[in-house]
């Protein structure tokens, strides 16, 4: 049988104008440039997924390691806040202290006769003030005399040479010093002994 005679479509003008219009004519040289997509073998991509997890698992790494670094920053600051916040504070109570301290010290015999009450008074004062000072981690340096002098806590208001003392050596406090924890708030002011003039 026909299979041209068979088909209806064939036998309808305007149906076989409309596929002859869909009919898309391809040239040999367009045919040429139409190319399949190549494709990735499973090794490669296999080594591009590893790659990729490499990355992420070090971008994650280098994440933590930022998170954790944050968190010892964090927690020395807030240290350092509970144990240094007060150090401007405790810096403006000294003179507090020196003048309690020099008012005791300028108190003789008749003094303490005259008005013991408030002798005692002020002595309980300076010395609940020093326990403040303790609790707050507030240390007090009174360097003794014939103490090496040290830069890092005393401060050297004068020097003078004094016979059968090695120079370097305390030979009067004037003010006490004091430290907050590990940190100086106030080196102490000493007199310190120099080397002898050179004999003539």
């Amino acid at each position: 049988m026909n299979e041209e005679k068979d088909n209806p479509f064939l036998d309808d003008p305007e149906t076989a104008a409309a596929v002859n219009d869909e009919i898309i004519d391809i040239t040999s040289e367009e045919a040429l440039e139409i190319k399949e997509e190549p494709t990735t073998s499973p090794f490669e991509r296999v080594k591009a997924l590893t790659e990729e997890r490499d990355g992420l698992q070090d971008r994650l790494m280098r994440t933590l390691a930022e998170v954790e670094n944050i968190r010892k920053r964090s927690d020395r600051d807030r240290r350092e806040a509970e144990q240094y916040g007060g150090s401007r504070l405790a810096r403006d109570l000294l003179p507090v202290f020196d003048y309690l301290k020099r008012g005791l010290d300028a108190a003789g015999d008749a003094e303490r006769e005259a008005a013991g009450p408030v002798i005692e008074g002020v002595e309980l004062t300076l010395k609940e003030l020093l326990n403040v000072f303790s609790r707050h981690g507030i240390s007090m340096i009174a360097p003794e005399k014939g103490e090496k002098f040290d830069p890092q806590l005393h401060q050297a208001m004068f020097e003078t040479p004094v016979p059968g003392t090695p120079q370097g050596e305390i030979i009067e406090l004037m003010v006490e010093g004091f430290t907050l924890h590990d940190r100086l708030l106030r080196a102490a002011q000493v007199g310190v002994s120099s080397a002898p003039p050179p004999e003539s």
